[in-house]
């Protein structure tokens, strides 16, 4: 039963060539929209990215019947808003000083502990006029880390004045400051009704009310308030006076709280025709809603029919009553960068609480990109630079008196200085509670970025990992998936097949005596293929699976080197790396590194062969090795440490391979073995960590990925000549908090693993969606499903965990649902336990986009599986939430804020917590426990 689960053809090799495909289709075309008046009359133009699900009109789809799992918040304040999170109320070092330009800078560092979890790190933050930069900095007992050490790994390393440390208690308010910048982490969004036929703004905000489809749609968005007397997120309105209407909708959506500024709410005026205090509002919203009536063959809305600068993004509702379904289309102005979630297909929601999530997350998502614009982007930055210079000249008169010169950081956490301890010790104090009265300050301001009550949906990540193996005893060196199985190299105990099942043991596949170092297990090829042994000795080997699985059938003896004599590609001796073709289904290509010199190899045989191979084996060889051929050499200036294949759109002398080294990355043209410069880095060191195939629209890119840095450059071979690397338009970068060991994709997201951290972002954009805390964590394989290695035990709690409502985390740290809990650290003597852990391929890719992406560089026809059944034990904990109505949540909120405020000073031993019981069994508990911040 277990080689029946093994070798039965796997639906992640077809997953597997998906993977590094994606498309910017999914959202919207720039389309140049045209309105006129009821005369014909054009008033407005303007160039918009129009989301309105597929273009692809030929596919049967019922409304209602899909579900996605790639509704995210991207970039959530709780991961991005370090200084608050992970500095603020706990004893850390701030720095100032100017660059070689003369621009000051400041920078925080801080020894932090992840939720306990045996994984300290250092977290730095760059506050500079061209914005902010965080990175996470790995921890050694025995090794000082030093400013300079720091800020070079932040590709800063020339001063005009060297680095010198802030002393002062106040400057933790000012850094507050800086990082507020970033953006609100509240929202205000316009909600405009629209009668059908209204072509222009002014019908439009002259309706007094609303219809009852309308009541409705606003009853989903939030809960309507009484203005006067409002304590909350006010949003710009007026909680006094009434000038701004009587009542408005509101709600608190993932620990954001949102209001919206509604047309028929806002004050009427039957002497205005232009109703210029409803736009006053509405007009100054980046982001509005419009609802419309009427049908779908009624006049449309476009977002030139309003006549405003400032706002960027226009959310199109309508509302069928035939099916009770809302239909979403979204207008972006065309310098706003890409933002999720797509819209489905076709946008057509007949669940109405899935619909409010989609569109929140989206409205908050797009004001977010919109943030990053020029327009608004270049005012931050003058803003923060401005903020920075003047600081560093408040600062200026007092550096001899609150600064030491050029501390190191050996005495930063956990112990003070041995001289002076008493002095030190009392001035972190005043430092921490300084920062403690300060961040509780913020959080009874509403301004604090924790996420403590939602009203969002219960549901599955995508990226949640089930268990696959809870002890292992070996040291993995690599793997590869083979089927339901994983087969991986040990540093000690040979290659063994792993079966994801706790009563079936290991099985020995090859005995210590072969060293592998590198392995891919190709099913429809009928191969593995294997580098092993180390310098001068290694070699490339390649094995068929189908002789490999009639050995285990039979229970052969385990293989050993001698008897892989007859398996090895002999031009390969001293390889140090090789690399493959993703796309395999006609022509199998591999490049292999031999010091500075390449060797190309091919293996040319249809898949239909390779299926035919495995079901008759009788009449073939047990050794592949006469199925390849040598093509050519190619020399290098360097040996490279990173390679990839592209394919070539014809596969007619059009294949480059993408090479790793120095301070570059180069494209290397597969038939003539012309270099082309794809990429130079500028910086003193250069740890290359992958360059990564993907398509875009069946056109070939790549990801290049150094340091902390993922660059996506787009390239056309064609015919042999010189590449084209198109121009920036299509190109975009992003910053990883963490430098990564390992980077996969798998659209719509890309993972990077480091040391204690897998940090999830978004292919088409780079913005973070999630990072998850992962002690010793080591990527095993990704070439379909995902395996990664981890100190961390299963924990059942983990599926208890809560991303909003954890009660026993602080907003400093991360919160519960990041990871569940671990034991404490080991015992001496005790030896460290490896737990494998899996996520499914089909989970991040099968279910995120409903329509297959079809490429033309594989013929054949690619289907996402079934979605897989999530483990009972995820290691990466799932995201539930609290079901509360949005009054009860007010009323929380709001009795919070008047208790917090009631309390001007907390002690140490003072706690103050919230507990109000809601329907029977929920009860929902807020701490402050200033000792723990």
């Amino acid at each position: 039963q277990v080689l029946c689960a093994l070798f039965c053809s796997s639906a992640s090799e077809d997953l597997g060539c998906r993977r590094g495909e994606f498309s910017r289709k999914h959202y919207g075309s720039v389309e140049l929209l045209i309105s006129s008046d009821a005369d014909g009359a054009i008033q407005r133009a303007g160039r918009f990215r129009v989301e309105n699900g597929s273009i692809d009109e030929t596919s049967d789809y019922t409304p209602g019947t899909w579900r996605r799992t790639d509704v995210h918040l991207e970039n959530p304040e709780y991961h991005t808003r370090w200084y608050f999170k992970y500095f603020l109320g706990k004893v850390h070092q701030n720095y100032v000083g100017t660059d070689a330009e003369k621009n000051p800078f400041f920078l925080s560092v801080v020894l932090s502990d992840q939720n306990n979890q045996r994984v300290p790190q250092y977290r730095a933050i760059l506050w500079r006029r061209t914005g902010t930069l965080k990175i996470s900095l790995p921890y050694s007992p025995t090794k000082t880390l030093s400013v300079k050490s720091i800020l070079s790994a932040m590709n800063v390393d020339r001063f005009e004045k060297g680095p010198r440390e802030i002393l002062n208690p106040e400057i933790q308010k000012e850094l507050l400051v800086l990082e507020e910048q970033e953006g609100s982490v509240n929202f205000k969004f316009g909600v405009l009704y629209a009668k059908d036929g209204q072509l222009t703004d002014d019908e439009m905000f002259s309706n007094e009310s609303g219809s009852e489809t309308f009541d409705r749609f606003l009853n989903l968005l939030g809960d309507s308030i009484c203005l006067q007397g409002w304590a909350g997120y006010r949003g710009g309105l007026d909680t006094k006076n009434d000038t701004t209407g009587i009542n408005s909708i509101y709600t608190v959506y993932q620990g954001h709280e949102l209001m919206f500024h509604v047309s028929t709410m806002l004050p009427y005026s039957k002497e205005n025709k232009q109703q210029v205090e409803r736009k006053r509002h509405i007009g100054n919203d980046i982001v509005t809603i419009v609802f419309q009536e009427g049908d779908d063959t009624s006049p449309s809305f476009k977002p030139s029919m309003i006549r405003s600068h400032f706002t960027h993004i226009f959310a199109l509702v309508r509302y069928n009553s035939q099916n009770d379904s809302y239909r979403l289309k979204i207008f972006s102005e065309e310098s706003v960068p890409l933002f999720g979630p797509p819209l489905p297909t076709p946008p057509v929601f007949t669940d109405h609480q899935e619909f409010r999530d989609f569109l929140l997350v989206k409205l908050i998502n797009g004001e977010k990109a919109t943030l990053e614009t020029p327009t608004f982007a270049q005012k931050r930055q003058r803003t923060l630079d401005m903020l920075i210079r003047s600081l560093y000249q408040d600062l200026m008169p007092d550096m001899p008196k609150n600064m030491l010169n050029r501390r190191s950081f050996s005495d930063v956490l956990p112990e003070s200085p041995k001289s002076a301890r008493k002095k030190e010790e009392a001035r972190q104090a005043e430092f921490v509670r300084v920062g403690q009265a300060l961040k509780l300050k913020t959080i009874v301001r509403g301004d604090a970025p924790t996420s403590l009550v939602t009203t969002g949906l219960c549901r599955k990540e995508p990226w949640e990992s089930q268990s696959f193996c809870s002890s292992f005893p070996y040291d993995i060196v690599c793997g590869d998936s083979w089927g339901q199985s994983l087969l991986v190299a040990t540093d000690s105990a040979g290659v063994m097949l792993l079966e994801d099942s706790p009563t079936l043991p290991p099985v020995q596949v090859f005995d210590k005596t072969l060293t592998v170092k590198q392995m891919h297990v190709l099913e429809p090829q009928d191969l593995l293929i294997a580098r092993a042994d180390k310098g001068k000795d290694a070699r490339l080997y390649v094995y068929r699976l189908s002789t490999l699985k009639r050995g285990i059938e039979e229970r052969q003896l385990v293989r050993t080197k001698c008897d892989s004599r007859e398996n090895k590609l002999e031009k390969t001796k001293g390889c140090h790396l090789y690399s493959i073709n993703t796309h395999h289904g006609v022509e199998l290509r591999i490049v292999v590194a031999i010091r500075n010199k390449l060797l190309l190899i091919t293996r040319k045989q249809s898949r239909l062969d390779c299926l035919s191979s495995i079901a008759t084996v009788t009449g073939t060889t047990d050794s592949p090795v006469e199925d390849f051929q040598y093509i050519r050499e190619i020399c290098l200036c360097d040996s490279p440490v990173v390679m990839a294949l592209v394919d070539g759109p014809t596969g007619e002398n059009d294949h480059m391979i993408c090479v790793a080294y120095r301070h570059q990355f180069d494209l290397i043209n597969e038939s003539t073995g012309d270099a082309y410069r794809l990429h130079h880095v500028d910086s003193n060191r250069v740890n290359f960590v992958a360059a990564i195939d993907v398509y875009e629209d069946g056109e070939a890119g790549l990801l290049l990925c150094y340091n902390n840095i993922c660059i996506y450059k787009k390239v056309c071979p064609f015919n042999g000549a010189t590449p084209m690397i198109q121009p920036n338009t299509s190109e975009f970068h992003f910053s990883w908090n963490q430098m990564p060991n390992a980077i996969v994709c798998a659209f719509p997201y890309i993972l990077a693993f480091t040391t204690d951290s897998i940090e999830i972002r978004l292919v088409v954009n780079g913005n973070l969606v999630y990072t998850a805390v992962v002690p010793e964590l080591q990527l095993t394989a990704s070439r379909s499903d995902i395996y990664f290695i981890s100190s961390a035990p299963i924990n059942s709690a983990s599926n208890c965990s809560s991303r909003d409502t954890s009660s026993q985390s602080s907003p400093q740290t991360p919160t519960g649902y990041e990871m569940p809990v671990f034991p404490s650290p080991l015992g001496d003597g005790e030896a460290p336990s490896k737990h494998i852990y899996k996520i499914p391929l089909s989970n991040l890719i099968g279910r995120s986009i409903e329509r297959p992406l079809k490429s033309p560089l594989v013929n054949k026809v690619l289907t996402a599986p079934a979605p897989s059944v999530i483990g009972p034990t995820p290691i990466i904990a799932s995201t539930t939430s609290l079901s509360l109505s949005r009054m009860e949540i007010k009323e929380i909120a709001s009795r919070t804020r008047k208790e917090l405020l009631g309390e001007p000073m907390v002690t140490h031993s003072k706690c103050v917590s919230v507990c109000v019981c809601v329907r029977a069994c929920v009860c929902v508990r807020m701490r402050v426990v200033l000792g723990g911040w």
